[in-house]
């Protein structure tokens, strides 16, 4: 009788599952996150199959490259390590959806989302490599490119270029409320993408802030966005929600490393029924207002609601 009254569904359909692409032969574990590793492309090409027969729509891609520079040559070569990935995970599976994370931070020798200037990320010319390293993840077969930066108009610039290069049928999701947050640490392990001096705070949002991610998704969805995206999840449920409400567009939330990582310890330490806890949270942010989910626990939790 509950399910019948039920206002709030999760299913694995609402879900999409990161997966980190390396150029090693070998993927290897990454410690901060327990059941995640890093992959290798024949790897990632067999964990999308596992994802897929879990029932789970979409896969979004992060590369670590076997070099980084200045410039983040990496993120838009055409051989490059997510490109080879996306190109292997589409022949093998066509039906699974190939998300392809559309930064920098993970091939600059500096860490940063952007070229800097003077110590600066100089906006502009962040975001014509941005917009090289979505047609080129696009080009490659992504079926959704997502621009992560967080650099002003870059959500115009990529589609434009998109539309130019015939590549029409290519959504953007924006990574429109993207906020400086404490969350993301694991995750900079993961992809080796810690700034090497200074920090993000010049172009991620300020975490006390709401009303101004209402604004920032109303300019990627004029700019031609498909979904927008708030990241992180769980300390950002108000603003998923005031996303959802002002602009009525499809919205995904990011439940990112540290949610993760932290449910994981808890649950490791025996403090926490871990799938009632994940599965509660996630319900939590679909009841926010999200339509779709990032998360790493895409396929446990899959598992867990068949």
């Amino acid at each position: 009788m509950r399910a019948l009254v039920r206002e709030t569904t999760l299913a694995a359909g609402d879900l999409i599952q990161p997966l980190f692409v390396t150029a090693a032969e070998r993927g290897e574990e990454i410690p901060s996150m327990p059941g995640i590793s890093r992959l290798s492309v024949e790897e990632s090409v067999a964990e999308a199959g596992a994802v897929a027969a879990a029932g789970i729509p979409a896969v979004i891609l992060f590369g670590i490259p076997a070099s980084k520079d200045e410039q983040g040559s990496g993120a838009y070569a055409d051989d490059g390590i997510v490109q080879t990935a996306i190109g292997a995970i589409k022949a093998a599976h066509p039906e699974l959806i190939v998300i392809a994370d559309t930064c920098l931070c993970e091939y600059t020798s500096h860490g940063h989302c952007g070229i800097l200037r003077d110590g600066q990320v100089d906006n502009d010319p962040s975001v014509e490599l941005i917009v090289r390293t979505a047609v080129s993840q696009a080009a490659a077969g992504a079926d959704i490119v997502a621009p992560s930066d967080m650099m002003d108009g870059r959500i115009g610039a990529v589609r434009a270029a998109l539309d130019d290069a015939g590549l029409t049928d290519t959504a953007v999701i924006a990574y429109s409320a993207k906020y400086a947050s404490a969350f993301y640490g694991p995750f900079r392990e993961a992809a080796d993408s810690t700034p090497g001096e200074g920090d993000r705070r010049g172009y991620q949002m300020d975490p006390a802030n709401s009303a101004e991610a209402v604004r920032e998704a109303e300019l990627d969805l004029g700019e031609g966005a498909d979904i927008v995206m708030v990241k992180p999840a769980l300390p950002y449920l108000d603003v998923v929600r005031r996303v959802k409400e002002a602009t009525g567009a499809p919205v995904a939330a990011y439940h990112v490393s540290g949610e993760y990582s932290m449910l994981k310890a808890a649950a490791a330490n025996g403090w926490l029924d871990e799938p009632a806890t994940v599965l509660e949270t996630l319900t939590s942010i679909r009841r926010a207002g999200a339509d779709l989910i990032v998360t790493y626990y895409a396929k446990e939790a899959a598992q867990w609601l068949s």
